[in-house]
């Protein structure tokens, strides 16, 4: 379900969820289109693993650019404000993850909508959460 402006909002609803594409293909394209590609973090394990990472990592603001969109996904007409995040721990490629995102506050008055945020891994770890500050239509 999408919303089209704040009073469609209720307080503690869950947005849909979704499981991006994190493959090392996925990674390795976002790093060479923002520029980051060439040292093997985010395009191949092996070099990763000889920089010390665990793996070939999701680019951090790939997660913020995936956070972003199930935002959008919910409340098109919505426009973000702010997000702020915590990187917990790497979001390596070629493992599932799951976005989320939950509604933790609400203004009518101005439109504005407080979001908690999240990428989990397959066993359930947050690798990433913060908040989102969304300013949607009044009407």
């Amino acid at each position: 379900m999408t919303v089209d402006n704040i009073s469609d909002v209720e307080f503690g609803t869950e947005l849909p969820a979704f499981t991006p594409d994190t493959t090392l293909a996925a990674t390795s394209a976002f790093a060479e289109a923002v520029g980051y590609a060439g040292n093997g973090r985010f395009e191949d394990h092996e070099k990763a693993r000889a920089q010390g990472l665990p793996g070939a990592l999701a680019p951090g603001i790939m997660g913020m650019g995936l956070l972003s969109r199930v935002i959008h996904d919910w409340a098109p007409r919505g426009r973000i404000r702010q997000i702020d995040t915590v990187f917990r721990a790497p979001v390596l490629a070629d493992h599932n993850h799951t976005i989320s995102a939950i509604v933790t506050d609400i203004d009518e008055a101005s439109g504005e909508v407080m979001l908690d945020l999240s990428i989990k891994n397959e066993k359930d770890e947050t690798r990433v959460f913060g908040t989102a500050t969304l300013v949607i239509p009044l009407s």
